[in-house]
């Protein structure tokens, strides 16, 4: 699960980085709000620990502008304050939860996984576009009734795909998603996975789902909705 960090002390980014990496989740780290901003746009995090008092731009602005663009990527507030203001200012700007400094680590996990359990009690187990249907609940995928087996990447290449179905996805946001904000891609794997998912999903249906658009990333959306932009 992809986690972006943002937090100007550079002591504390690095402790929460280790002892995030290790409970097993992939960190991505800024260190002002600018730079937490361009990130949480560009890329698919699963989560966000968002400092209030950071430099360039305050969390709270961050924390808005980003519920502003539709972006509803889960935000704990991190604050040394500790003032009821806050708090409410935190929340308001569409913040999930938020945490006093100093906290512990067992805090902070317990809170990510309060936060992630909220997330997906509010999410559909069922996402369906046209005749392709994915249950989050079973973990499978049919298209036209047929079960689809599917490999861990393209499982999640799907689900992100349709989760924003209609909209284009750049090869950042794929990658990151998939294998995580760290990895660097060397060849061409996000080409064949993709490749792997169409010939899955799309093979003998007049109505493909997965496309191309030259110099963005990829959309998954009905081909008559393609022809008519």
């Amino acid at each position: 699960m992809p986690i972006l960090v943002v937090e100007d002390e550079k002591k504390l980014s690095d402790i929460l980085k280790r002892a995030l990496k290790g409970e097993r989740y992939s960190i991505d780290l800024a260190f002002n709000g600018e730079e937490g901003l361009e990130k949480a746009k560009r890329n698919n995090y699963s989560l966000i620990l968002l400092d209030i008092r950071l430099p360039q731009k305050d969390g709270f602005t961050v924390c808005r502008e980003l519920r502003q663009r539709q972006i509803h990527t889960p935000i704990i507030m991190l604050t040394a304050m500790g003032e009821v203001t806050d708090r409410i200012l935190g929340l308001d700007a569409g913040a999930d939860d938020y945490l006093i400094k100093p906290f512990s680590l067992d805090e902070l996990f317990a809170r990510i996984r309060a936060v992630m359990r909220r997330r997906r009690s509010t999410e559909s187990d069922i996402i369906k576009v046209s005749d392709l249907v994915m249950d989050r609940k079973r973990h499978e995928v049919t298209r036209a009734g047929k079960l689809i087996p599917l490999t861990p990447k393209e499982y999640k290449l799907l689900d992100t795909l349709l989760s924003h179905h209609g909209e284009a996805l750049t090869r950042e946001k794929l990658l990151n998603y998939a294998w995580g904000p760290e990895f660097v891609e060397k060849g061409n794997e996000l080409n064949v996975h993709i490749k792997y998912l169409r010939t899955k999903i799309d093979i003998g249906s007049k109505n493909p789902l997965v496309h191309t658009i030259r110099g963005v990333g990829f959309v998954l959306k009905e081909s008559w909705l393609i022809n008519s932009v």
